[in-house]
């Protein structure tokens, strides 16, 4: 397991690329038969990818939970959500089975002891996108597909960011511990989101981009207001935002991109808005 410890905002200010990029981004989720995870010591959430291919993949495969989490599974201590942005797949926990479609998220809760993965068609893979959080309670583990999410459409063409924020993890959708998230679909010809840019002092979040076409990128916003700094996104790669950092982007086309958060609340309006023309 990738073990990221926490960056301040005074530190940070003397970055370079590379050591930003090794920091906060998150390169290669999806691999054979594998799980990826980087553990986060930022409210210590965990994202992980796992793209079974050949085989079941159980959640753990790889991990050492006792040295990692000192705990004797996974779930005992943690809630998780996930997205699968690959081919059709199944999800095994403990006794129920979940068939996830493309954009389908699930929902488990904690106390779940076994979490196994499996594609239906080997030649088109099923990727699991996953983000765990600590927690503290149990609630009922969910399937969510993405025509039940609740959509938000919001922004516009005419400043290039028009677009619908589906919500799937979220306290209208379903009670969580304190995991929160959905997916963010920008339409055609809008490249711009989450602006203006904010902040928000009680909550982290992570970022994975994907449905980037070909030969482009997403140019990724993080840091203070007042000095950002920004990381160029391929492709199916996730960036960690602290609660001080904003966490905006603009493309070179349009793409969706999942967003996760945990923290001391579930408030989507407990934010601070930082004007457009006040970036640096």
């Amino acid at each position: 397991m990738d073990i990221r410890y926490s960056c301040n905002q005074r530190d940070f200010k003397r970055y370079t690329t590379e050591e930003t990029r090794r920091e906060f981004l998150i390169e290669k989720l999806f691999v054979a038969d594998e799980v990826t995870a980087v553990y986060s010591h930022v409210d210590r959430m965990v994202t992980l990818g796992v793209m079974p291919v050949n085989e079941k993949v159980p959640l753990d495969k790889g991990i050492d939970i006792w040295k990692n989490f000192g705990t004797n599974y996974f779930l005992e201590r943690r809630e998780l959500g996930m997205f699968n942005v690959g081919g059709k797949g199944k999800v095994y926990a403990d006794d129920v089975t979940y068939e996830l479609d493309y954009k389908d998220c699930l929902y488990i809760t904690r106390g779940v002891k076994s979490v196994t993965f499996e594609s239906d068609d080997p030649a088109a893979p099923a990727k699991f996108y996953i983000v765990s959080a600590p927690a503290h309670c149990s609630y009922e583990s969910r399937l969510i597909r993405i025509a039940d999410a609740a959509k938000k459409p919001c922004g516009a063409a005419e400043t290039s960011n028009k677009r619908v924020i589906n919500q799937f993890i979220h306290p209208s959708v379903l009670k969580t511990c304190q995991l929160s998230m959905g997916m963010t679909h920008l339409d055609e010809g809008s490249v711009w989101n989450t602006m203006p840019a904010h902040t928000h002092e009680r909550r982290m979040e992570v970022y994975f981009y994907f449905e980037i076409p070909q030969d482009n990128v997403v140019f990724h916003m993080m840091g203070e207001g007042s000095e950002t700094r920004h990381i160029v996104m391929q492709n199916e790669q996730a960036v960690i935002s602290p609660s001080w950092s904003i966490h905006a982007g603009a493309g070179t086309s349009n793409y969706t991109f999942i967003w996760a958060m945990g923290g001391e609340n579930q408030a989507f309006d407990d934010m601070d808005v930082i004007p457009t023309t006040e970036l640096r």
